[in-house]
């Protein structure tokens, strides 16, 4: 067979895959009755009636149920790792932020992978150490800011790597109000998620998987890996306050904050913003993105296990409350937009609702309530949800609401 010929059958084959998925349900007429496990519950069968037996007994065995039929495995942090300060400007962006460039060298080696952190923090706060907020981007760091300072990345084109052009500086600043976030006295750290791991089936070869043989974790494992190590290197840094550090992300990169955050819980707040299926959104409801959807689309993301899952969401010993309750006692924000009916907005909420049991038994204040608020009326109490007006995105209204959170619960020291 020729090579166009070869082409053309994985198209067709492609093709076929796609009509034969049955269409997305938006109908909440149309969503199944479905039995969340109970988080509140061991394996054995026995509840968990206090916080000793939930943090030494119950927590491990949900964790340990998201790694082997989710998320799969991570190494641990590899003992080789280095920091290497690249660049420092004690004056950046007109003197309101000190800006710091870390290479991230995930194992030691000449040509092992790496990352490049970003890192802001307000010049006002002089020698108080700041809280941060930590992220993935979806584009290369000089893109978040027109700050001239900021080094030039790469970036994939066609699954090629390539140096990128100066005009692209601040191309994606939309998502990433650095002013406003130092204005209100907390810092900022973020990395390219590429870096970690290229976001698209067959770029684990290019990303820290090779470098650490045996373990069956997705990309979104690695790039909640690599957020880990990004805290590794703010734990060593003086002006970050390594006990304030929230993390968060936006779509694919909200799944991989909330796995980071579940995973480590010196994450003190988690922030998922339209995380959808794989993130915040239950399972079982099958609404809008499903299992099987997100096997398909992103063969990359998530274990091999994950694939037996596809429609057999009941089968699943685990939901996505399970996955946001792992991160109690801890302040947790989940937040969702009227138009964005693939993440299941209401899925995420009532994901959130039924982690409440989790926070309450851990002393803390869970939505006091079952019913979803309106558009642009956040609730907020020791968790978070808002249901923004608009698109999947992320924008300048989300971010006022998680800084307001953040004030509440990590405040700036004065």
């Amino acid at each position: 067979m020729s090579f166009s010929s070869l082409i053309k059958a994985a198209l067709l084959t492609a093709v076929l895959a796609h009509c034969q998925r049955p269409p997305a349900n938006y109908d909440e007429a149309k969503v199944p009755k479905y039995t969340l496990p109970d988080p509140l519950v061991l394996l054995n069968g026995s509840p968990v009636k206090d916080a000793k037996t939930w943090t030494e007994r119950r927590r491990p065995e949900i964790l340990e149920l998201f790694r082997n039929h989710v998320y799969g495995r991570s190494p641990a942090r590899p003992k080789a790792m280095t920091f290497e300060l690249l660049s420092l400007d004690p004056q950046a962006l007109g003197g309101t932020a000190v800006r710091k460039q870390v290479e991230i060298n995930f194992t030691g080696a000449k040509d092992g992978p790496r990352m490049t952190l970003l890192v802001y923090l307000p010049a006002a706060a002089k020698d108080r150490r700041s809280p941060v907020f930590l992220g993935l981007s979806f584009s290369p760091n000089h893109a978040v800011s027109a700050d001239p300072g900021i080094l030039l990345g790469d970036v994939w084109v066609k699954g090629q790597k390539q140096p990128a052009a100066e005009r692209s500086r601040g191309s994606g600043a939309a998502h990433w109000p650095i002013q406003t976030i130092l204005a209100r006295g907390y810092g900022v750290a973020l990395a390219y998620y590429f870096t970690i791991e290229p976001d698209f089936d067959g770029g684990e070869k290019y990303g820290v998987r090779p470098s650490f043989p045996g373990f069956d974790w997705g990309a979104i494992g690695a790039w909640a890996w690599g957020l880990s190590r990004a805290m590794d290197y703010l734990e060593t840094d003086p002006g970050v306050d390594p006990h304030r550090v929230i993390v968060h992300g936006h779509s694919r990169l909200g799944k991989t904050a909330l796995w980071a955050g579940a995973q480590d819980t010196r994450f003190a707040m988690v922030i998922s913003n339209d995380s959808g299926e794989g993130g915040a959104a239950l399972s079982r409801r099958r609404f809008g993105e499903t299992v099987a959807d997100l096997n398909q689309r992103f063969p990359h993301w998530f274990s091999h296990n994950y694939r037996k899952y596809n429609g057999r969401e009941d089968d699943l010993p685990v939901d996505q409350h399970m996955l946001l309750a792992l991160i109690a006692p801890r302040p947790l924000y989940v937040a969702s937009a009227t138009e964005d009916l693939w993440a299941d907005p209401r899925g995420e909420f009532l994901s959130l609702v039924a982690a409440g049991p989790v926070y309450r038994l851990l002393g803390k204040r869970d939505l006091e309530t079952d019913r979803m608020p309106a558009p642009d009326h956040p609730i907020q109490t020791d968790v978070a949800y808002h249901l923004r007006t608009g698109p999947h995105d992320i924008n300048a209204w989300d971010w006022d609401q998680y800084l307001d959170f953040a004030v509440k619960h990590l405040p700036p020291a004065r």
